[in-house]
């Protein structure tokens, strides 16, 4: 975790015990429920480019010629033909490159990449391509990184020629290393020989993808999942589950196997904000069901798949004609149990064997399915319940997480958790993207939650401020004010995802986002460090604390929560601080051995009390409506500090500034 030494006075950080001092008591000698493992993890949808030109790190838009308009993202020159009898069955496009008519004349293509190509001096980028030459003869091509920008007296910034040496299709890559930092380059290809030839799948990565992968990530994106901590990643979505209508829904089979030959997929977000309109945001596929249960993996998090109910969206789907009858829904159910099978078969299944043939042989060990996003009415539980059946009867210990609806209160609430208690479902996922009164009310949310039932998964959540519907560190305060109600009631609920998760700072539709980029930066907003700390420091057990008899959720603008750590065999305190004032607290220890005395404490903080130093002549005058940017990543990042305990007593004396979230570490 990114951490500022300290910069608060002492005055600010400790306090003595004065008679105006809050007193929040808690009970180490009496922990309650545990802190699951997935308790706090991350929700993926491609949404916001958050796949291809973001996460995903390929390079080349439209890369196998398979948008609607096979060129789109292309700018071709000389003769160029595109041709749909390819090597691949379901990508069948690819374009021939035939000499032009003069010596002097060029044939070939250039690529604008997501919002450019970007690349950075001195690092290598690999280019591959499916090529054959147009005769029995070998055909030559060039690839170029360029600046069509550049000022310089070149445009090219590195360079490479390939030989086809064969009239059958095969792979062909080579390295690039750019002599310059570009933001906003091209991808240029072209025909360098009498002889023509074919070119499908052309692609380009870096080679330092996370954890060197050849079909990779992007390194600086997943290194921010991974500094999470994260107990769980959910994925693919979100309302690409559903689709904008049945076809266009996400079809996890189509995103395994071969990457060449992975079709494309319609993004239902790119028509469906007009405001924000990107018609070539489509879904390549690239970035799969193996690459995210790999990326689960790597992190360290448990895999949350979603799959579709035979449901399209019901915001755009009103006739029942758009989804799946009941008694059509056996290929759905297929689908269902082929993923098990393909996470968690031996090599000898089908599926567990193609998962193999990928690169990973041992089973990914998948506890968890979802079915359906966040549908409602009859039409869900009457379309879930098939399969519970089925994935009971063949997998009877993988949870089923079921559905609240779209959000977090109201008829369609009411009606589906009872339906999700008959149907036996594992676990609830509940939604609400709420202004900053829903935030600052819900943290006795769970207090009162049917214990006998499924438990709870916060599955998509954020503070969408009145007014603001941006990233600010308000916001994320309000998160952090809520979350402790969260973590106290951890006997009942069970995950909890903020979203969502990644936009590109040229692309986005959908904001607030946790992490946003541009093609050669990344930055965490404040609601990224909450998360952050939340998950670092998720405790094991729930301690009991109390403010004169209650837990604290909203008294004086204060609310917390505490667990124990049986890392270190301390304790952790989460306190954020909505009001407009310092608060001076006392932490009371009670329970404790009295051998084992507490020794050591220390504080993170998360506020805006540097991010004033940041602020421009262009920025609102109010740094609570601030947060990081591209330009400004640590205007708000967590400080640590060492405190003092009390001398002879369980006590450590506080004082936390207004608009505040504090960690207290103490053993």
């Amino acid at each position: 975790m990114k951490l500022r030494a300290a910069l608060l006075s002492t005055a600010i950080l400790t306090a003595s015990a004065a008679a105006t001092a809050e007193e929040f008591v808690i009970r180490t000698d009496k922990p309650g429920a545990e802190i699951q493992p997935t308790m706090y993890g991350l929700f993926f949808e491609d949404i916001n480019y958050a796949a291809d030109g973001g996460l995903y790190a390929e390079m080349v838009k439209n890369r196998s010629f398979e948008f609607p308009q096979p060129l789109m993202g292309w700018e071709s020159f000389g003769d160029v033909k595109v041709r749909t009898d390819g090597p691949f069955e379901r990508n069948p496009h690819y374009v021939s490159l035939l000499p032009a008519d003069h010596p002097h004349k060029s044939t070939g293509l250039s690529n604008e990449g997501f919002f450019g190509v970007a690349f950075r001096q001195g690092e290598d980028y690999r280019f591959s391509v499916w090529a054959r030459s147009a005769t029995s003869r070998p055909s030559k091509i060039r690839v170029e990184l360029a600046d069509p920008a550049s000022m310089g007296e070149t445009q090219v910034m590195a360079s490479q020629s390939i030989t086809i040496d064969s009239d059958q299709w095969r792979r062909y890559t080579v390295n690039l290393r750019p002599s310059e930092t570009v933001a906003k380059g091209r991808l240029r290809v072209f025909l360098d020989s009498s002889e023509g030839c074919d070119l499908e799948h052309i692609s380009l990565f870096p080679v330092d993808t996370w954890k060197g992968h050849e079909n990779g990530l992007r390194k600086d994106l997943a290194q921010k999942l991974a500094d999470i901590h994260p107990g769980l990643l959910r994925f693919p979505g979100g309302c690409i589950v559903e689709g904008t209508d049945l076809p266009t829904r996400y079809q996890w089979k189509n995103s395994v196997g071969p990457v060449e030959n992975r079709p494309l997929n319609e993004n239902r977000w790119h028509y469906t904000f007009r405001h924000r309109y990107f018609p070539d945001y489509y879904q390549s596929y690239g970035l799969g069901f193996y690459e995210y249960f790999l990326l689960a993996e790597e992190i360290g998090a448990e895999p949350l798949p979603v799959l579709s109910v035979g449901l399209a969206c019901q915001f755009q789907n009103g006739d029942m004609k758009a989804h799946v009858p009941v008694d059509s829904l056996q290929p759905y159910i297929d689908d269902a149990l082929d993923l098990i099978e393909f996470a968690n078969g031996d090599t000898s299944t089908k599926w567990g064997q193609l998962r193999a043939g990928m690169g990973h042989p041992a089973p990914f060990n998948l506890k968890f399915i979802a079915i359906g996003n966040e549908q409602w009415g009859p039409e869900f539980p009457e379309r879930l319940e098939p399969f519970v059946k089925a994935i009971r009867k063949r997998y009877p210990d993988i949870k089923i997480v079921g559905s609240a609806g779209p959000s977090a209160s109201g008829d369609k609430f009411d009606y589906l958790w009872p339906e999700m208690k008959r149907l036996r479902a594992d676990l609830v996922d509940e939604h609400y993207y709420c202004p900053e009164e829903f935030f600052l009310t819900q943290a006795a949310r769970y207090d009162s939650y049917d214990r006998k039932g499924p438990k709870v998964f916060a599955g998509e959540y954020a503070c969408h401020g009145k007014g603001r519907k941006y990233n600010h560190f308000n916001a994320s305060l309000m998160e952090a004010a809520f979350m402790t109600g969260l973590e106290r009631n951890a006997d009942i609920v069970h995950m909890a995802t903020y979203a969502p998760l990644f936009a590109h700072v040229e692309g986005w539709q959908w904001r607030p986002d946790m992490i946003w980029f541009d093609n050669l930066n990344s930055v965490a907003t404040a609601s990224y460090y909450v998360q952050q700390l939340y998950s670092t420091y998720k405790g094991s057990r729930v301690l009991t604390l109390t403010l004169e008899g209650r837990p604290v959720t909203g008294q004086n603008g204060l609310y917390a929560s505490a667990v124990t750590d049986s890392s270190t065999g301390g304790y952790i305190v989460k306190v954020a601080n909505t009001s407009d004032a310092p608060s001076q607290i006392n932490l009371r220890f009670e329970g404790l051995k009295t051998n084992k005395p507490l020794t050591t404490a220390r504080a993170i903080i998360l506020n805006t009390e540097s991010s004033a130093a940041n602020l421009s002549t262009t920025d609102d005058s109010n740094p609570l409506l601030l947060d990081n940017t591209i330009e400004h990543p640590d205007r708000i990042i967590p400080r640590e500090m060492t405190l003092t305990l009390k001398n002879g007593a369980n006590i450590l004396p506080i004082t936390i500034p207004a608009k505040t979230f504090g960690v207290y570490l103490v053993r």
